[in-house]
């Protein structure tokens, strides 16, 4: 493990989970000597592990952490949004000082953040929420970023941040997004389209496997063929692996061992929250959102298959190419009234909130991520 002496280290992280480690991973090999901290000692000793040879400290308890930081501390949380961040911050209070930073990197509900805000500026700490894209691999290889909030604070953090993203063209995936919590509201409606998406794929599979019954290679093929396209995106692409991945020594895909049920983090539910207080509709959003519960019901579903069956019929196609042809035109409409809808709300959102969001640089940051984790 990396030795260091105390006040050395430019970056704290709290919560050493995929995304957190990850990231943390991400800063050190870009030679930014940083530290990590989780209550799970496994966890930090996989950190540890995974860190040989890079400038990544783990520590045992937070206070070590934090006295191993230098001044003005900066200290990122990736924890589950909730009281448990709220119980993060309340242990880091009488380990800070006026002037250091807390980023909360996590999915945090906006209201939170801003409540949260109030609260640490009383005290003198700097504060924002930021909301991260990219998922694991984007987390390691160059996530992009939404910080919004406090501008000084970004501004301090910005050129370790604008290391670690993702570069399209020589540009970071990540831009100061606005004041207060839009770091995170911005992070949540994102994720609702993502809802939107997920669920258009899932209406998609099924038209394919249960209406034209294709064999799972031929609609692989078809998911690579539509990545290869104007479809291009980490979802589709990824829709397409799952269509040929097999565990070891399987004679079956992995797929057809996952039960179908869907959990959820909250950012769907939130969003759609918001639009009906905002009076925007993102139909296609909130249906996605109302199916994702529905797949939790799966007592109740396979009660009601033994009832009325769960079988659709084969649909009648004469020529089975223009059909798929359509197919790809209505998905490809489809996506785009899911960004639109999505689009709109931020829209709404900014004259509401006084967010005065940039949408065409959140949309660059957004579509950046996705090109770079095609091509890395």
């Amino acid at each position: 493990m990396y030795e260091t002496q105390d006040n050395q280290l430019n970056f704290g992280m709290i919560g050493l989970g995929t995304m957190g480690r990850n990231l943390l991973l991400n800063m050190a090999e870009h030679g930014l000597p940083v530290a990590g901290y989780d209550k799970d000692p496994d966890k930090v000793k996989l950190l540890g592990e995974e860190g040989r040879g890079v400038p990544v400290h783990g520590f045992e308890t937070l206070e070590a952490m934090i006295q191993s930081l230098k001044t003005p501390k900066v200290v990122m949380m990736l924890v589950p949004a909730g009281k448990i961040v709220d119980s993060v911050i309340s242990d880091l209070r009488p380990l800070l000082s006026p002037g250091d930073i807390i980023i909360d990197g996590g999915n945090s509900h906006f209201t939170d953040t801003i409540q949260r805000d109030i609260e640490l500026e009383k005290i003198g700490l700097h504060f924002f929420g930021m909301g991260i894209s990219g998922g694991e691999e984007g987390a390691r290889k160059g996530p992009s970023m939404m910080p919004g909030g406090d501008r000084e604070a970004y501004e301090f953090v910005k050129p370790v941040l604008d290391k670690i993203a993702a570069h399209v063209d020589s540009e970071p995936c990540v831009t100061y997004i606005g004041p207060g919590a839009s770091g995170h509201f911005v992070k949540m409606v994102h994720n609702g389209i993502e809802y939107g998406i997920m669920q258009l794929i899932a209406e998609t599979y099924e038209l394919l496997s249960k209406g034209l019954q294709l064999p799972d290679a031929e609609i692989h093929d078809l998911f690579k063929q539509w990545n290869e396209g104007r479809l291009q995106s980490f979802l589709i692409e990824i829709t397409s692996d799952i269509f040929a991945y097999k565990e070891n020594g399987a004679d079956h895909l992995l797929l057809h061992d996952i039960k179908d049920q869907a959990r959820a983090k909250g950012t769907g539910k939130w969003t759609s929250q918001v639009a009906y207080d905002l009076q925007t509709p993102i139909n296609v959003i909130d249906t996605a959102v109302s199916l994702r519960d529905l797949s939790k019901y799966k007592s109740m579903r396979v009660q009601a298959a033994t009832l009325y069956g769960d079988t659709l019929p084969q649909l009648t196609v004469i020529n089975k190419q223009d059909f798929l042809t359509n197919l790809e035109q209505a998905f490809y409409f489809s996506m785009m009234v899911t960004y639109s809808q999505g689009m709109h709300l931020l829209y709404q959102a900014s004259a509401e909130y006084k967010y005065d969001l940039r949408l065409h640089e959140i949309a660059k940051i957004s579509v950046g991520v996705v090109l770079s984790v095609l091509n890395s």
